[in-house]
């Protein structure tokens, strides 16, 4: 892995951080305050670890600038961030440019590549990837071993695809998407109708999907293809892994979706919505700007903006309030037997 030096000095004045410690030491990699050496750089982002922070042996420590630094620090290295996390994002990138790359280059022999297909030269395709006619790959992007690329595919510029993607036919993948291993992009959407017979039959999918920019699939997601306009991944949304989403969904731009999700065909959310883990929603239905939906949230109904729980889900203010009643319920029975007793109320057998 490719590293790159830098001192402390150097540092603060690129990420604009205050310097509290030796401006010359210099640092070479990054890591968790528990496991840091010297030569590493570390960070705190939450302020129960200042006792890790203590005594970690980081050669220096980033830090929120607002946070004073109390006895027990003396002879460490800090850099003061207005955000820790942000920084030590940005310094990763700077110091690990190469994350674990591949060991191949370029279009690898085993790759088999329709004719017709357009490659950028620039462009890296892994061994045992297929890439079917009429696909189109854009400047700067890798694709992995053993992905499948169907028939008139586009992939944008700077995309990574990650070992065992399938992208199915006439899909569309703008720049710098990412899809992480075992991905479905393309996939049938659970269409069928019924024959006299009782028998199910296929609708047929004649659609597609589409990610836009900076779009991020997590491992072994699924997102079905339209019947027959678009699914479509707004720009910037991220999903994290095993999430299932079916044909005809419309997910708003700088959406975050949470593992285990399910959206169901043709329902819409708009620009920032937020679900967290195994998140049901039913077809259909629109989720207004900024809601935000919690862990099993089920939803059954459209809702307008603001933050969800329970299944089906109401307003976390009233979820909340249930579960103080629930939690009293004991009481409550006690209370009313007392009562029923006072009043000679004798409970019917």
């Amino acid at each position: 892995m490719k590293k790159t030096r830098y001192t402390l000095a150097e540092l603060a004045e690129k990420f604009d951080c205050k310097l509290h410690g030796i401006a010359s030491i210099c640092v070479t990699d990054v890591n968790s305050l528990e496991e840091a050496k010297e030569g590493e750089i570390s960070f705190l982002a939450n302020p129960k670890y200042k006792d890790m922070m203590r005594r970690s042996k980081a050669s220096a420590i980033i830090n929120d600038e607002k946070e004073a630094l109390s006895s027990g620090f003396e002879g460490k290295n800090f850099l003061l961030a207005k955000d820790p996390s942000a920084t030590f994002q940005q310094l990763i990138k700077l110091l690990c440019m190469e994350k674990a790359p591949s060991g191949f280059s370029g279009i690898h022999p085993t790759a088999v590549i329709h004719p017709s297909a357009k490659v950028a030269k620039n462009a890296s395709i892994g061994p045992y990837a297929v890439i079917d006619k009429g696909v189109s790959i854009g400047e700067g992007s890798t694709i992995s071993s053993h992905v499948y690329i169907g028939a008139k595919t586009t992939i944008g510029c700077e995309c990574y695809i990650h070992p065992h993607v399938t992208i199915r036919e006439m899909c569309i993948l703008k720049n710098r998407v990412i899809l992480q291993p075992g991905v479905v992009i393309g996939s049938c959407g659970f269409g069928y109708i019924v024959n006299e017979k009782g028998a199910s039959e296929k609708l047929e999918q004649l659609g597609n999907v589409i990610l836009e920019d900076d779009v991020e699939i997590g491992a072994n997601t699924t997102i079905d293809r339209a019947r027959f306009k678009s699914t479509k991944i707004g720009r910037g949304s991220k999903i994290d892994n095993l999430v299932q989403i079916a044909h005809n969904v419309q997910v708003g731009e700088r959406n975050l979706i949470a593992a285990q999700t399910g959206i169901a065909g043709s329902s819409l959310t708009e620009e920032h919505v937020m679900m967290g883990g195994q998140v049901g929603i039913v077809g259909h239905v629109t989720i207004s700007k900024g809601t935000q939906i919690a862990t099993r949230g089920g939803v059954n109904r459209s809702l307008e903006t603001g933050v969800y729980r329970g299944s089906p889900v109401f307003p976390i203010q009233e979820y909340n309030k249930q579960k103080v009643h629930v939690k009293r319920l004991a009481k409550y029975v006690k209370r009313l037997e007392k009562i029923e007793e006072t009043l000679g109320i004798k409970e019917n057998s």
